[in-house]
């Protein structure tokens, strides 16, 4: 179970906002890793808060998709399933595809300059706490999210940028599940440091190329594991 801090009434507007959030956050980060079974005793427990706001809570995850509701057995967390996979990252391909072609061609030197720190940023810290196996950092996770945000940052439309920053969030738990099988073989620091060469060349096809490998290389991963364990 998570090691979640509890959260006093008043630092939110509804506790059940801020529980919501809370078990969000843990499962799109792979904490609370899919199938888990979601113990209404244990959450209240751990994240401090009454069987009331936690049932709301876990009922605003299942209509997002992230919990499913079991017939008279409480909930879990949403199965991670090889097809759901495929979809995402089909979808993320395609968005961001979209999104980088527009970012390179439009993008100033502000835009190369914050693209050049946040790969610079990421790569200062360690992808896992523990150098033996992987134990997620915070500090890497939002550094990688900043650095592919800003990727996409000057493609000037809000709108396809928030889809695309959903679908990152979305696919945060299957990347959760790709770091475990593949630390630390896997360069992740060299894919980032590909595709940040290839847009700032302005050579839009092999920044989109590098980008869709390096997320179809994460589906690989998953997409075996999934398939090992169906």
């Amino acid at each position: 179970m998570s090691d979640a801090t509890p959260l006093p009434e008043g630092r939110d507007p509804t506790l059940a906002t801020a529980v919501h959030r809370r078990l969000r956050e843990d499962i799109l980060s792979g904490r609370l890793p899919p199938g888990l079974k979601l113990k209404l005793r244990d959450l209240a427990q751990n994240y401090g808060a009454g069987a009331s706001p936690m049932r709301e809570a876990l009922s605003k995850l299942a209509a997002e998709g992230l919990a499913e509701r079991l017939e008279h057995r409480g909930f879990r967390v949403a199965a991670a399933a090889p097809c759901q996979l495929e979809g995402l990252i089909r979808a993320r391909v395609l968005a961001e595809s979209a999104a980088l072609r527009e970012s390179i061609r439009r993008g100033d030197a502000a835009w190369e300059d914050a693209l050049v720190l946040a790969e610079h940023r990421l790569n200062r810290l360690a992808r896992s706490l523990d150098p033996a196996r992987y134990s997620l950092n915070p500090d890497w996770e939002c550094c990688h999210r900043v650095f592919h945000q800003a990727l996409l940052a000057a493609c000037g439309a809000p709108p396809l940028l928030a889809f695309c920053e959903r679908l990152q969030e979305e696919a945060g738990r299957y990347r959760a599940l790709a770091n475990t099988i593949a630390y630390p073989g896997r360069d992740v620091e060299a894919e980032h440091r590909a595709i940040l060469r290839a847009a700032l060349a302005r050579d839009a096809d092999a920044a989109v190329a590098l980008l869709a490998e390096h997320y179809e290389r994460t589906g690989a991963l998953v997409g075996a594991d999934l398939g090992r364990r169906g």
